[in-house]
């Protein structure tokens, strides 16, 4: 069975959305450990509506603040600790979801996601989005994983294509292109499902 990361360059890049492509693509399971925020409409409440073969799983931590979660789990008087995440045994495939970028911390001892996935191991799929700054942002995400020797599956491109930006980071990081999804007028269930169906994994 599959276990996947999937990060992102930054926030809002598309990640939940390549998620549960990805995650629908491979009838995985779905875990994001650390929820910041927006409790009522989640990302995994957003991956269960979006997909109709996939298992959501219940989030480590929960917290109340749409802050970053070292932030958000002081005010709630929670303590992460990136020892106290166990990956989920599930008899599926696994997605887990990263939360912004690399770098977002979990608590003022400066413990980040990049810890976490170093200490797991797991190879991970980078989400980028053409944006002014995308392709540094892009690059030093790359950069960062391959100095940790965690293992890269590719990149998958959210949103509108850019074919010049593409070009050269592809080039410049010798790291597959898996995907293009592209932008939606709206996101949803039926367009998750035909995403899903172009994936080649």
């Amino acid at each position: 069975m599959k276990k996947i990361v999937i990060t992102g360059i930054g926030t809002d890049v598309g990640k939940t959305v390549v998620s549960a492509i990805v995650a629908e693509y491979l009838k995985a399971s779905y875990w994001k450990p650390v929820q910041s925020g927006d409790l009522e409409n989640s990302d995994s409440i957003k991956v269960k509506r979006l997909t109709e073969n996939v298992t959501v799983l219940v989030e480590k931590y929960k917290l109340t603040e749409p802050l970053s979660p070292h932030e958000s789990a002081r005010i709630d008087n929670v303590t992460i600790d990136i020892n106290n995440f166990t990956i989920p045994e599930v008899n599926t495939n696994l997605i887990i979801e990263g939360a912004g970028g690399l770098m977002v911390p979990f608590n003022y001892d400066g413990e980040v996601y990049l810890d976490l996935f170093e200490k797991w191991n797991l190879p991970v799929i980078v989400v980028s989005r053409h944006y002014l700054g995308s392709i540094n942002h892009t690059l030093l995400t790359i950069n960062v994983l391959k100095q940790r020797n965690i293992p890269i599956l590719g990149i998958i491109f959210s949103g509108k294509t850019n074919k010049a930006s593409e070009e050269v980071i592809l080039n410049a990081s010798k790291i597959n292109c898996l995907a293009r999804i592209p932008e939606a007028l709206e996101v949803n269930k039926q367009f998750v499902l035909e995403q899903a169906k172009k994936l080649n994994l």
